[in-house]
């Protein structure tokens, strides 16, 4: 008489094992939320614990906001901030429209050079032009200077573009001939049949282009003169490079140190995108494997 053995994964694990998985998953995030922890307390530290502590504070003993107060004083990392929000929202909704659109129309059957576009559209993707051609394009296109500078060249990112594509094609067939039948043409079939069911896909696709927006800020060195830069290639300029990190004294003779001014603009870059994520997090696991086991 033979025993059937069950497989590996159906086993109920072991308590080492568990205790391995316990422990590995509170290394994991022991090494995410300490430095993120150091950075926010470090923001809000005083000058003497800044210095007291060798530049790094792990539990400010005396917090305060001053840091914030004195670089969104109208000041320019207000100014950036501001670029940054207008440059993200609008590019992220020019670049999901324009997506959703091509998307839609490659997923169609039928559709008259489809597939040759698409495969030029993959070429692109498995050889993207330079930086050098890309500046040259832009000048030429009289772009230099202009916030434009930092949504129409990218657009369209493929990898979304096939993400979408392989979602649109996961819908059936028969709700766009339903569709057709109720005298639907193909725009009314896009707006009320497929784009409600693609919800999961337009979030995941939407934060993808939000997170690379927001982050950008290779182009802005490239484009845009130092007066027009976004939040990032300030942090950049502020964390990297260490420009403008002298001590602020403000008019009551406190001081800010420059470790508190960098990591309360490292604060301001980050925030925004964590706010943003959780609310988007449900849909992120179901349009990113609809999409690509589609594709």
């Amino acid at each position: 008489m033979s025993t059937r053995t069950r497989p590996g994964w159906l086993e109920k694990p072991k308590p080492v094992t568990q205790a391995g998985k316990a422990l590995a998953l509170a290394t994991v995030v022991l090494l995410v939320c300490v430095p993120f922890l150091v950075i926010v307390s470090t923001s809000l530290a005083s000058q003497r614990e800044v210095v007291d502590n060798g530049g790094w504070v792990l539990w400010p003993q005396e917090p305060t906001l001053k840091a914030y107060r004195d670089i969104l004083d109208g000041g320019i990392v207000t100014h950036a901030l501001g670029v940054s929000v207008v440059v993200t929202v609008i590019g992220t909704l020019l670049s999901l429209s324009c997506t959703a659109l091509l998307a839609y129309a490659l997923a169609r059957p039928h559709v008259v050079g489809g597939r040759p576009a698409l495969l030029l559209i993959l070429f692109t993707f498995l050889f993207p032009p330079g930086i050098i051609p890309n500046f040259l394009l832009v000048k030429e296109l009289g772009l230099l200077n202009s916030y434009a500078s930092l949504v129409l060249p990218v657009m369209i990112n493929v990898f979304n573009l096939v993400v979408l594509r392989g979602f649109f094609q996961g819908i059936p067939e028969e709700l766009h001939e339903a569709a057709k039948l109720d005298g639907a043409g193909d725009w009314r079939v896009l707006w009320t049949v497929v784009l409600p069911l693609s919800k999961a896909a337009l979030a995941v696709v939407g934060l993808f282009y939000a997170v690379a927006y927001w982050n950008s800020w290779f182009y802005a060195s490239l484009y845009l003169e130092s007066d027009r830069w976004p939040l990032q290639q300030v942090l950049r300029t502020y964390v990297v490079a260490g420009s403008g990190l002298t001590d602020t004294t403000a008019g009551d003779g406190a001081v800010t140190a420059p470790q508190t001014i960098q990591m309360a603009v490292l604060v301001i870059a980050t925030v925004p995108i964590l706010m943003v994520y959780p609310f988007l997090q449900k849909y992120f696991t179901k349009g990113v494997l609809t999409g690509a086991i589609k594709s």
